[in-house]
Parts: C-alpha cells; sequence; structure tokens
C-alpha cells in the first residue's frame, strides 16, 4: 500500500497560497498567552483549531471551535483542544470568523486513469449529501473554468443571492488556476481538499481549511506494444485474407465469418484453413496455414484459445501484418486467461503482427465491401468510423445504418483491446481522409491520460460521438464481468469527454443518429431554431424538447411574419412554432422553410409532419377502395403516386436550401414504414436531408450538434 502523508491545515495553506488561492489570516500557537496575543491581532470573534499530520477530521476530533468571541470563551476552548489533541497535537491555529452563508469546495486529486483532476463545486456539511460538483482534468483553461460553473445545479448561489453580492469570479479563477498549477508543478501532491471555501457577503473567496495530502499515486502502466498506424490502416485493406478455423457447421464462428466475406464483392484471396482438409462453401480447404504458396495480409482466427500460440510461428512465415482474433477465453476470463493473452500479444509484437481483439465481433470496411464479422450485414460506404467494445452492439449499429441509409466508413469491434485499443483507432480515424465522424461505444478506457488528450486533438478536427457503458455502479458492475476492465470513475470519464470535446450520448440510436447528421449537415453558427410544423401539438412538444436541451426558440420577427402572412390563414401561429395549419397546397411547406431558413434570427430549422404524410393519405385511399366504387382504382393509384413524387420534391428542395442557406435542415416524419430512411442522398449537394422518426431525436441530434459547434469555436479560438 502506497503511504500517504498529511500536511499540517496551516502548512497546506501557505503552499495553497503561493499558488493564488485566497487563503484566511491564522496565527499557530502553543501557549495561551500566545492564543490571547493572537487574538489581539485579530480581533474577536475568533475560530480556533488543533493542528497536527493526523488531524484529517477536526470537526469529528472535536478539536474545532467556532465563534470564540471573548477571553474566556478563548481560554476554555484553548484548553478543550489541548485535551482532546493529546500528543498528536503540534498546535493551535487562531482564525478570524469568516462570516459568509455561502460554503463552496474545492480541490484536486489524482485519477489512476486520466492523472490531475480539478473539483468544484458545493461545500460545507452538503458535500456529501449533494454532491453538487464538477471536475475537469489539469491543466485548466478559462473556457474549462466557466463550464465547471455552469454545470453545479446550485449556481444560483454565486450570483447575487440573498443579500450577499455575486462570487467574484476572478477569485474562483484564480483558485482553480492555482490548484491545476500546483497539481502540474508537484507530483508528489496526491489530494488538496478545501472545504469550506467561504464566500463573504462581498463576493470574496477565503480558503478557512485546507488539507494536502502527499504519496505516490497509483497509476496505469500502459505495457501494450507500440501499434503502427499505417500497418494498422492496411488491415481493413488486406488483398489476402486466411480463416484460420474454417469451419462447415453453420452458426459457429468459422462459418459465420467466411461465408459473411465470400457473400459481397470482395476482391481479394481468401484461404480457408482447416486440419480436415476437403471444401467448404465450395472454396478449397488448407490443412495448414504452410500449405497456402503466399503471403497472408490478415488471419482470422476462430481456433481455441490454447492453440493460438501455435498459429502466430505459421503466421510470421507467410509475413502476416494483422491477426483479427475473433477466439475468446482471455482476458475476459480471470488471471489464467490475462497471462495467455499477454504471452500472445508478446509473441506477436515480437513477429510483427497486429492483433485486433481477442474476444472481437469482427470486423468490416465497406469501401472494398470486406464485411468480416458476425452480422451479416452490408452497409453502404461511407465516413463514419463505428468502433465498439461490444461486439453485440456494433453489430446493431451496423445493422441499423444499412437499414437507414447510414454511410460507414469502417467498423471494427475491439474486443478485449489486449493490443489495439480505443486510442489506437482514434488516433488512426485522424489523419484518415476518409473518416468525417468517430463513433465509439466504450467500457472502458486503457489509458485515460492518452484518451483525453488524443480526443481534444481529434475533435478540433472532426466530431466524435461517445456512448459509454457502466456508468452506473451495476453496468459498471456488467462491465467488468463482460470485458474483464473495470470502468473508471464515471464523473470523471463524463468531464473529459465534455473537456475534449466529445458528444456523449445516453442511447444507442443516438449514435448513429449522431453520425447521420454530422455525415449530412453544416454546422450551426449558433443554438437558435426556427420550428415548422403540420400540428399545433407536435410543435409545442418539440418546443419544449428544445429548452430542455439548451436549444433556443426565437421570437419571430416583423419581417418574417409579414412574408408568412400572405402564405396561411389569418389565424396562424405568428408565433414560432410556426404551424402551417394542415393546408394542402404542396407550395406552402416549401416556400415557409425557405422564408425561416432566410431568417437571420435562426440557426437552424425543424420541420415536423411533411415528410411520411403519403402513409398517411396512403391508408386513407386504401380505405376509400375498399368502400366507395365511385372512385376508380386508376384515379386513386394517381393521386398516390403525386404523393411520392411530392414528397422527393419536398426532400430534394430541403437538401437545396441547406445547401444554399448553410443551416442544418432536420425532418420529422409523421408516420415511418419500410420504406422509410433517415437519410437521403443527393448526387448533386455535399449535403443529404434528414428525417426522423421522432421529435426526440431530432432534438437530440441537433442539441448534440450545437454543443459540438460551440466548444469548437471555444478551443480552436
Amino acid at each position: 500500500m502506497n503511504k500517504t502523508v498529511n500536511i499540517c491545515e496551516d502548512e497546506s495553506k501557505k503552499i495553497l497560497k503561493q499558488y493564488g488561492v485566497p487563503v484566511v489570516d491564522e496565527i499557530r500557537v502553543k501557549t495561551i498567552d500566545e492564543a490571547f496575543d493572537a487574538a489581539s491581532k485579530l480581533g474577536f470573534p475568533l475560530v480556533l483549531k488543533g493542528v497536527g499530520s493526523n488531524f484529517a477530521h477536526k470537526s469529528e476530533m472535536g478539536l474545532v471551535h467556532v465563534g470564540v468571541s471573548d477571553s474566556q470563551s478563548l481560554k476554555e476552548a484553548f484548553k478543550s483542544i489541548i485535551k482532546k489533541g493529546s500528543k498528536e497535537l503540534e498546535g493551535v491555529l487562531v482564525q478570524p470568523m469568516v462570516k459568509g452563508k455561502r460554503e463552496l469546495v474545492a480541490g484536486m486529486f489524482r485519477d489512476p486513469q486520466y492523472g490531475p483532476v480539478i473539483m468544484f463545486g458545493l461545500g460545507g456539511i452538503f458535500t456529501e449529501a449533494l454532491n453538487d460538483v464538477a471536475f475537469r482534468l489539469a491543466p485548466l483553461s478559462d473556457w474549462d473554468i466557466d463550464e465547471m460553473l455552469n454545470e453545479i445545479s446550485a449556481k444560483k448561489i454565486l450570483g447575487n443571492f440573498r443579500g450577499e453580492k455575486e462570487v467574484k469570479k476572478n477569485e474562483i479563477r484564480a483558485t482553480l488556476l492555482g490548484l491545476s498549477n500546483l497539481a502540474l508543478n508537484s507530483p508528489e501532491i496526491k489530494e488538496v481538499d478545501i472545504n469550506p471555501l467561504i464566500a463573504t457577503s462581498e463576493g470574496n473567496l477565503v480558503a478557512v481549511d485546507a488539507l494536502i495530502v502527499k504519496g505516490e499515486s497509483h497509476k496505469n502502466i500502459n505495457t501494450r506494444p507500440y501499434v503502427d498506424k499505417m500497418q494498422l490502416a492496411s488491415l481493413f485493406y488486406p488483398k489476402s485474407v486466411a480463416f484460420v478455423g474454417a469451419s462447415a457447421t453453420i452458426g459457429k464462428w468459422g462459418h459465420m465469418l467466411l461465408t459473411n466475406a465470400l457473400s459481397g464483392t470482395f476482391k481479394g484471396a481468401i484461404y480457408l484453413v482447416n486440419p480436415k482438409g476437403g471444401t467448404i462453401a465450395g472454396e478449397p480447404v488448407y490443412r495448414s496455414i504452410g500449405d497456402i504458396d503466399s503471403d497472408i495480409d490478415l488471419a482470422v482466427v476462430t481456433v481455441p484459445a490454447n492453440k493460438v500460440l501455435d498459429v502466430i510461428d505459421e503466421l510470421k512465415e507467410k509475413n502476416t501484418k494483422g491477426m483479427l482474433l475473433i477466439t475468446s477465453g482471455f482476458g475476459e476470463t480471470g488471471k489464467e486467461g490475462i497471462e495467455l493473452e499477454h504471452e500472445v500479444i508478446l509473441k506477436a509484437a515480437k513477429s510483427g503482427i497486429i492483433v485486433l481483439g481477442p474476444n472481437t465481433m469482427g470486423i468490416s470496411n465497406p469501401h472494398i465491401d470486406f464485411a468480416c464479422s458476425g452480422a451479416h450485414v452490408h452497409p453502404m460506404a461511407g465516413s463514419t468510423a463505428l468502433i465498439c467494445q461490444s461486439g453485440n452492439m456494433g453489430t446493431q449499429l451496423l445493422a441499423f445504418a444499412e437499414l437507414q441509409g447510414v454511410g460507414i466508413r469502417v467498423f471494427s469491434g475491439s474486443g478485449n483491446e489486449a493490443m489495439v485499443t480505443i486510442e489506437d483507432y482514434m488516433e488512426l480515424f485522424e489523419i484518415d481522409d476518409k473518416t468525417e465522424s468517430i463513433v465509439l461505444y466504450i467500457e472502458s478506457v486503457k489509458d485515460g491520460r492518452r484518451f483525453f488528450e488524443s480526443a481534444k486533438r481529434v475533435s478540433k478536427k472532426k466530431p466524435i460521438i461517445v456512448l459509454s457503458g457502466g456508468r452506473t455502479k451495476s453496468g459498471g458492475k456488467a462491465a467488468a464481468s463482460h470485458t474483464g476492465a473495470l470502468a473508471s470513475n464515471a464523473k470523471v470519464t463524463k468531464a473529459a469527454f465534455k473537456q475534449a470535446g466529445v458528444i456523449e450520448v445516453g442511447q444507442s440510436m443516438d449514435l448513429l443518429d449522431m453520425s447521420a447528421i454530422f455525415s449530412s449537415m453544416p454546422l450551426p453558427k449558433g443554438n437558435r431554431v426556427a420550428i415548422m410544423t403540420l400540428g399545433g401539438g407536435w410543435g409545442v412538444v418539440t418546443a419544449d424538447l428544445c429548452a430542455e436541451n439548451n436549444l433556443v426558440l426565437p421570437e419571430l420577427s416583423f419581417e418574417i411574419i409579414e412574408r408568412l402572412n400572405p402564405l396561411l390563414p389569418d389565424y396562424w401561429s405568428h408565433a414560432n412554432p410556426v404551424d402551417i395549419v394542415g393546408e394542402n397546397d404542396p407550395k406552402i411547406p416549401m416556400v415557409a422553410l425557405e422564408e425561416l431558413l432566410k431568417w437571420e434570427g435562426c440557426d437552424a430549422v425543424i420541420h415536423l409532419g411533411i415528410h411520411g404524410k403519403r402513409i398517411f393519405v396512403d391508408k386513407m385511399l386504401d380505405s376509400i377502395k375498399a368502400v366507395d366504387p365511385s372512385h376508380s382504382k386508376e384515379s386513386l393509384d394517381d393521386m398516390k403516386n403525386r404523393l411520392i413524387e411530392f414528397e422527393n420534391e419536398y426532400i430534394s428542395h430541403a437538401i437545396k436550401l441547406t445547401q444554399k442557406y448553410q443551416k442544418p435542415v432536420l425532418g420529422v416524419s409523421l408516420l415511418t414504414d419500410c420504406n422509410t430512411k433517415t437519410l437521403y442522398r443527393s448526387d448533386k449537394s455535399r449535403y443529404n436531408a434528414l428525417f426522423f422518426p421522432s421529435p426526440e431525436r431530432a432534438v437530440k441530434a441537433l442539441a448534440g450538434m450545437c454543443q459540438y459547434s460551440r466548444w469548437l469555436k471555444s478551443n480552436l479560438s
């Protein structure tokens, strides 16, 4: 166990003062006469405290006396502290009584994954009970500090509050920057706790209690081999693939993967390896890797874990660049599995082989139609790189992408990440021209500080969208049993995401919704939203969702109202949301949409209920066809066709307007069916049309884009 040493309260404050933290005046005394002399200098009322390196919780030990108002109470408090402090007492601190209704807390600790973390929030006796605190990783920027203050639920008390003046932001800033600089300059300091940090009635900050703990912090030591990014990239473009452990049995990995790869139009050479020989899926089977008469770029390995070491020897002879290790039974199973995994990785690294996995669901590159995962889906080629620590989650998202027309750059189920980690993937896609957004499902990170620094750098070039598993205690337990890794402190991870510009989502479908909007829309310049709706209720719901997601609905200007008046009946809403009241003229939504986009008062438009109306009308026409013979089938079919034509025209119109006004245009479909997609592409524009199945998904996607745009502006300036 690492030995820690507590630095006495007054010595801790002296260190903090050197870093710009405002601390209370105080005098350390040893005798009652010295205490009386200190009182004459500081003036009543006073606070007396016992001081000693072992007194981390002085109040519980009866070593703190507040409101000492005269000489007699001073004498009694001093005697009590001397008695209770016993031999461990090193002195008595005499401090002026600092008055203030607002008690805050600030501190620093070293996270084993992310390194020094700065904390700020509501202090005093409520710190543990309410847990209203914000975190950021050191070093801090002014932006980081502003975001910390904005995250506190009780942030209202930082302003003018119940007769007390606004807390001076420059003093908060000085305190947090001081802690950040101290953490960077003094690696021997493990923890700092300032509680309470009192805000006076004049808005000044005073640290009246502080503790610094020195000791060796636990550090996550990375023992994984270096992964060359160009070699890693080549694994997604193999010219020859060997399926080691190929099987003829439906349902086995050795069969699922090879039939998936063979079912597409992949142009590379494919070799099947199984000691039994023969043929599988009409392809010849080699009895050993050595029987293959050419080099192998990628080996897809499904043999049992205890046979993998032997496979590496054979692959080395074939100049193999990478091994997709599907096999489980490694680090996720316990001590023996961890040892075997380490041995495999070490041997592979010495042989020049990069290992993806083990315990992975596979990889996919739609750009060459190379599908090598457990899910037989072939999404279209696109710009979204998808990496998932859960293979099942990844393949479900791949299937959704195929269904909804979301283009995928590459997919990898990262498995146990014994060699190639999330950080390696991010750094690869940072330099990949075809990648425009990165989507991650993660349950843990192997190197938190590297993840943070890589993500912050990558976010300045392309958005990173993350769904993080293990955010709760039960989720964290499941993640540990799933991947063999313990989830990091959820709050610290969340803070690291925000600080690095990562967009964190709460549900799996949000991942691809975000990737769809980033691949299809220009970034908004702000968070002002105009809403156009085919019904008032939907507009109200969407307005509420916008408010809950930090999106602003500006009031319509006089000019925009005047431009909309000729289009709509007198009873239209004359407000934002704009209710076009179900008029059947197809020109109305097209013109109204453009008028809103022309308006300088909004940064994005959400339009609801125009797309998908054909499904609603289709059902009505089917009913008419069934019961009213006065309408011919031909006339009803003609109405259906005209609706389809209008919908296609409206989709094209939305794309043109997105290009013309450089603002995000998000649709919400009235109804959806098997032909409905989220994303509709155009060959004539770099932008696409987006139609979500619900207002909730549209608003969340836009909010994520606005969050990223805001972060980008502040971190590139």
